[in-house]
């Protein structure tokens, strides 16, 4: 990173850093489009009344303020001020509106772009990042099968980036209504409340969890082990999840013919779909885990964290879920499910700790010398020739010495430098890595394929 990024949690990349990213960027956006996916761009600000669906995340949005109305922020409610999106699927929802008459249904969109978020920074945590999304959102109605084929789209996104540095990913879901059913089941009512609390397990630890659930969502501390107890169940496949729920639940006196029961199993079915047909398609890359909660208000359905092995101090790298209520027009709903990959800080681990780097900085093959200003013009013409043939070009920026020249083009990692003929004799090429220099014509010479391309490698 920059070392002059001195502003904290607004990270800016160096040029060999930026490769990487790049990198990510285009391979997400291939494995997106290869599964059906439709880019777009949503606008950086939303009014506050929009931003504020997010629910708790409320105080890390930065609202936005001309300079002539600092000081009079105030005459103006929150709601109708504008803000910098705090992610991409609250402006998804709006977009989706607004837009219903043009778009087709279900409509499958990827969506890579920049959010910031007033939240302290850390290590691999900023205040402005890009985040990568893949959202299906459907009219009316939303099918199931969805939540089976967004995580195992992320899966495989990610697989593709392994090479890069990129750990191993796993997808751990868990769905609202059974979480909620159980709860209500206990006798808790502060659903809201619970699910945000459970959600904060990895971070504070389970004795925490208890105390917070006690304090803050009125529960007993028998209600709240049982909600811990829930939070660790774990199962290899759908059939072995309802038999040790419904062992739980009788554990606890909840009754299987009753409202709560009744919702709980309307996700647990869910659940049980997503890891036995993932597990069909991709074995081990779903796996049902009940502690996870997403503490965000507009999820419904189905919830999702992916984790990297070995990278357990990163924590969730991709996240998501089903939301039926966000997006409405009048009695039409737009129910959607989606995943979001923290682009910039998986980007920051690939560099920081997986050691991942670009094999050049300069995305061009060759650079054309110059042997004098005067003869700039013929340095131009061959850079013209090899450019309208699709081959990168950069031209030596001083006449300065050949040994200079070659110095400058070694140092963005340029593998080859070209030399105009002279008084009637032919251009020359140079491979600077291996020495060898032999004739070429800018009309037919190709550089070595691997030798040209700009790669990301690992130390």
């Amino acid at each position: 990173m920059a070392k002059g990024a001195s502003i904290s949690g607004f990270p800016e990349w160096l040029p060999s850093e930026r490769v990487v990213e790049q990198r990510v960027i285009d391979t997400l956006r291939k494995v997106f489009e290869l599964n059906g996916f439709i880019g777009i761009e949503t606008r950086a600000v939303e009014t506050g009344a929009s931003l504020l669906k997010k629910g708790e995340t409320s105080k890390e949005i930065y609202l936005l303020s001309r300079l002539q109305e600092v000081g009079q922020e105030n005459d103006t409610p929150v709601e109708e001020r504008l803000g910098l999106h705090f992610d991409l699927t609250v402006p998804l929802s709006r977009y989706v509106v607004e837009n219903s008459g043009r778009l087709v249904f279900p409509f499958k969109r990827w969506q890579i772009q920049k959010v910031w978020r007033g939240e302290r920074p850390q290590e691999g945590r900023f205040r402005e990042f890009v985040q990568a999304d893949v959202d299906v959102i459907g009219e009316g109605t939303l099918p199931d099968h969805y939540e089976v084929e967004l995580p195992l789209v992320m899966v495989a996104a990610l697989e593709e980036l392994r090479p890069y540095g990129c750990p191993k990913a796993t997808v751990h879901a868990n769905n609202r209504k059974l979480s909620e059913g159980f709860y209500r089941g206990l006798g808790l009512t502060d659903i809201e409340g619970v699910l945000r609390e459970i959600d904060k397990l990895d971070k504070i630890g389970a004795d925490e969890v208890a105390k917070l659930l006690v304090l803050t969502c009125g529960a007993t501390e028998a209600q709240a082990a049982a909600c811990l107890e829930l939070a660790d169940l774990t199962a290899a496949d759908g059939a072995q999840l309802r038999e040790k729920f419904d062992a739980l639940c009788a554990a606890h006196g909840i009754a299987t013919d009753g409202e709560a029961y009744a919702l709980a199993i309307q996700g647990l079915d869910t659940l049980a779909m997503i890891i036995d047909k993932a597990a069909a398609i991709r074995p081990g890359s779903v796996i049902a885990d009940l502690k996870i909660a997403r503490g965000l208000d507009y999820y419904t359905g189905s919830v999702y964290e992916t984790f990297l092995d070995g990278a357990a101090s990163l924590g969730s790298i991709c996240s998501g879920g089903r939301y039926d209520n966000l997006a409405s027009s009048g009695s039409r709903k737009y129910p959607g499910v989606g995943l979001s990959i923290g682009l910039s800080r998986l980007v920051s681990h690939m560099l920081h700790v997986a050691g991942a780097h670009a094999s050049r900085v300069s995305p061009a093959a060759v650079m054309v010398a110059v042997w004098n200003e005067d003869e700039r013009d013929a340095s131009d013409a061959i850079a013209a020739k090899l450019r309208a043939r699709g081959i990168a070009v950069d031209v030596a920026p001083t006449a300065a010495k050949l040994g200079k020249q070659i110095k400058y083009a070694d140092k963005l990692g340029i593998p080859y430098v070209w030399f105009p003929g002279q008084d009637g004799a032919g251009d020359e090429v140079k491979d600077i890595v291996s020495g060898e220099q032999s004739p070429a014509d800018a009309t037919s010479w190709e550089p070595d394929s691997m030798s040209a391309r700009q790669t990301v490698v690992l130390d």
